[in-house]
């Protein structure tokens, strides 16, 4: 049961970018499922006591459609799910007609390979209308955009990549904004302005699930106890279309640049180590991650530990989703506006400033919630004035870049589902 007020409520729409991937069926199976009393709301820190009387949208007034590049129809998709033990057995007959719902406000995504008839503009017009028209039929309060397709590499030049089109789209049809991929999304600088003017809430990047939510505690313990690290390595195993995107070197280099940013930021300086991604199809929706971590300890004592991650990486990040979710659609409802980074518990490389470790991190979302309880800021006010309006953290942001600005062409189609 929702820990949310039991006053009435309007309904919120949840447009899931990549929403016939393996994450965003299983978060459409997931608040179906809770909602109907099937499961307990396990991994949402949202149906904890401390976010009773948030006034946040209950899951059953949730509303879920999304773009996606793919045409496997969700309840197909939840069935592949449950056959790789992703979703318990029995379930997905007994939502069928949530997924079925789901599945027919989910409208083609892009760029498609080929396509040089539209351009940048032309894409992120068609994608708001999308996102507008969902929300009119709907009678929806407001939109979150969240992003959860597959990895891209980070971009080069001024072209704008598939994840910044979708994030353009969200601030022209008047959402909030989620990147919950390492993708460029709003950090690209042709958004600055849009962003920083637009007077919506936005949080990101790269959702935090296993082996960098691990990084987060550990590192601040390393620190805390003046302990000396001297290495750190890890290799992640996983398979299933995240694996398949970050075979690409680029995809990966921007899934590994999150996991070193929380060892950097968290230790205060950058260990000898990398990380490896290897894609084994034969994984699936699992994953596996291994740190080995070598340190110092008195009088130079040398030791090491070693930690091993296995998940199922859908199930870790779908009651993250539906959080960020419900928290986006308060702080907007609230008139907070700007990066979110009181949500950086969830994150990589949060948007705006806060702390690294996974402890502070926490603090921060206790207060926000005791904020949000309070009703946010009077007057549909924005967020705090000394905190950066834009997700570059410390970039520029006085030129008009809008897309058509730019005349920049996307780089290929890199929006398939996770």
């Amino acid at each position: 049961m929702s820990t949310s007020s039991s006053r009435p409520r309007t309904r919120v729409g949840v447009w899931l970018i990549g929403a016939r991937g393996s994450v965003a069926t299983t978060v459409v199976a997931g608040c179906a499922a809770v909602t109907a009393g099937l499961h307990h709301p396990t991994g949402m820190v949202t149906e904890t006591p401390p976010f009773t009387d948030c006034d946040l949208p209950p899951l059953s007034a949730l509303v879920f459609g999304g773009h996606d590049t793919v045409d496997c129809p969700l309840p197909k998709r939840a069935e592949a799910l449950t056959a790789a033990g992703v979703l318990p057995y029995g379930l997905t007959p007994a939502i069928t007609s949530e997924l079925a719902a789901a599945d027919r406000e989910i409208r083609p995504g892009g760029p498609a390979p080929g396509d040089t008839t539209r351009t940048p503009d032309d894409l992120v017009t068609a994608f708001a209308a999308d996102i507008q028209d969902f929300g009119r039929r709907h009678d929806l309060a407001r939109t979150v955009v969240v992003n959860v397709a597959s990895t891209e590499p980070a971009p080069t030049g001024t072209a704008l990549p598939p994840s910044s089109l979708y994030a353009a789209a969200a601030l022209r049809a008047g959402c909030p904004y989620v990147n919950f991929t390492p993708s460029t999304g709003l950090h690209h600088p042709a958004l600055a302005h849009e962003a920083a003017t637009s007077a919506l809430p936005y949080a990101g990047r790269d959702g935090k699930t296993g082996q960098t939510l691990l990084r987060s505690v550990l590192g601040p313990m390393f620190t805390q106890r003046a302990l000396e690290v001297r290495a750190w390595s890890g290799t992640n195993l996983l398979g299933g279309g995240d694996g398949a995107s970050l075979a690409d070197p680029a995809a990966a280099a921007a899934k590994n640049a999150g996991k070193e940013r929380v060892l950097t930021d968290t230790l205060g300086t950058t260990p000898e180590g990398t990380v490896h991604i290897d894609d084994v199809p034969s994984l699936g929706d699992w994953k596996t991650a291994w740190d080995h971590i070598a340190f110092d300890g008195f009088l130079g004592t040398r030791m090491i530990l070693q930690t091993t991650w296995q998940g199922c990486d859908s199930a870790l990040a779908a009651p993250l989703i539906l959080d960020l979710a419900r928290l986006t659609a308060r702080a907007h409802e609230a008139g907070i506006s700007g990066p979110l980074s009181q949500l950086g518990f969830y994150f990589k490389d949060p948007m705006g400033d806060g702390p690294p470790g996974l402890g502070e991190q926490y603090a921060e979302l206790l207060a926000f919630a005791t904020r949000l309880r309070g009703g946010g800021v009077g007057g549909g006010g924005g967020e705090v004035a000394d905190r950066p309006a834009h997700p570059g953290k410390g970039r520029g942001r006085d030129a008009d870049t809008r897309p058509e600005a730019l005349g920049a062409r996307p780089s290929g189609d890199e929006e398939e589902r996770r």
